[in-house]
């Protein structure tokens, strides 16, 4: 959520942030208007009590008419109080119901518009010349299947569309993505983490997936437990309700997880494969620094992803996502996409996001320095999404005899395989 002081102070720039989101821009009037209730409730609440104090300790002293008077007032006050009190906690809660609907403030070098009006930053490496080179590229499930590494139809088989299964070589090479990207992280110091799958409402609301992304989040009804859809989530609620002090900052977890999204908005969208799935592993980094670093540290996370898209040979781009493509706790987000050749495009692969301080004041997360306590800001950035990896790696480094050349980065972790061979030519 947003600070109620900049809300108060500047309510222009809040409507500006929600109309380049997309947004409802009367939001910020009914938050201001329930803000102002909220605060003159408690003034009056406060102004009661005080009376009713000072009351209380004039009725032992009185006598007679004065007495009865005093204890006239005393009743009423007391109901004054009591619907004081109620009208302030209905205008606080009102207050807090709209302040999560809010998106966070968008950093002002965001480009304005939708999906497809994000600004390329950078681009790198060389897109393959497959009619030069002779041949036609298969795409990544014909050659899954070649490889005995993709199994789409028994996934469908056992689960529905959109699960599969990786066997063979398809399975060794996710674990080698997952080694390799956990070597990368744990290289660049941050610590390797396990998280769990399941989580509470106040974890999966603190991270901002319960407003407009709670269609894509699969809920366990009897247990009142989320899936996670990337572990993002409990990296972030990991020190809910905690104040850390500034000389541990910056504190940077990388999280192996599964992650599960319904993909409720993408009917007819990458239906052929397993590019766009329901369930699917991920290495995420997430970072908590001080909102001053939270700039600076949204350019780290980005060169560690570059870092390892360039380590796995893959031609890629960096894109400025535009203000209405941005989750509701990004303040500014970059995208890192691969280009995946029998689609003719770019497509991502890993993105990062600066949350600034929206995520830690749901959380209730505070860096302490000095006498001075305050929220600290998060960010995320994908290092690894396996599946979506996988397909880049398969279309990109294929031969004309449907082998794949292994990357060398991940050599290591496949006992020295330098080609995925075809397992029936």
């Amino acid at each position: 959520m947003i600070d109620l002081r900049l809300l108060r102070e500047d309510p222009d720039r809040v409507r500006a942030s929600q109309r380049a989101r997309g947004e409802d821009v009367a939001l910020v009037d009914s938050l201001l208007s329930a803000d102002e209730r909220r605060r003159s409730s408690g003034v009056r609440f406060d102004e009661l009590r005080a009376e009713q104090k000072q009351l209380g300790k004039l009725v032992p002293k009185a006598t007679g008419d004065e007495k009865a008077e005093l204890l006239k007032r005393a009743e009423q006050l007391k109901a004054d109080v009591r619907t004081a009190d109620a009208e302030r906690d209905a205008a606080d809660a009102e207050t807090q119901q709209l302040l999560l609907r809010l998106g966070n403030l968008v950093h002002p070098d965001v480009p304005v518009g939708g999906e497809e009006d994000f600004a390329t930053l950078e681009t790198h490496g060389t897109i393959r010349d497959f009619t030069a080179e002779g041949f036609e590229p298969k795409d990544h499930l014909e050659l899954g299947h070649l490889l005995g590494a993709i199994d789409v139809e028994r996934g469908a088989k056992v689960s529905g569309s959109r699960f599969y299964f990786l066997t063979g070589v398809g399975a060794l090479l996710e674990l080698a993505l997952v080694n390799a990207a956990i070597a990368q992280a744990t290289a660049a110091g941050f610590t390797p983490m396990l998280t769990p799958a399941l989580v509470r409402p106040q974890s999966m609301a603190g991270t901002g997936f319960l407003g407009q992304a709670a269609q894509d989040v699969y809920h366990l009804d009897k247990d009142d437990l989320y899936l996670v859809g990337t572990s993002e989530v409990p990296l972030a609620a990991y020190h809910m309700d905690e104040i850390i002090d500034a000389d541990r900052l910056p504190l940077r977890y990388a999280g192996f997880s599964p992650c599960f999204r319904r993909e409720a908005g993408s009917h007819g969208k990458d239906t052929k494969g397993i590019f766009r799935v329901h369930q699917f592993d991920k290495v995420e980094m997430f970072s908590y620094v001080t909102p001053e670093d939270s700039q600076a540290e949204h350019q780290r996370l980005l060169e560690w992803e570059k870092q390892w898209l360039t380590s796995l040979e893959l031609p890629f781009r960096v894109i400025d996502v535009a203000t209405g493509d941005l989750g509701a706790s990004a303040s500014r987000k970059f995208d890192c996409e691969a280009w995946i050749p029998t689609q003719g495009k770019y497509r991502e692969l890993t993105s990062t996001s600066d949350c600034t301080e929206f995520q830690s004041r749901r959380l209730s997360i505070r860096v302490r320095e000095g006498k001075q306590v305050r929220p600290l800001a998060t960010l995320n950035g994908t290092l690894c999404a396996v599946p979506r990896t996988i397909v880049a790696i398969l279309e990109n480094h294929q031969q004309a005899d449907g082998s794949v050349r292994v990357p060398e980065v991940l050599r290591p972790y496949l006992g020295g395989r330098e080609v995925l061979e075809p397992i029936a030519r």
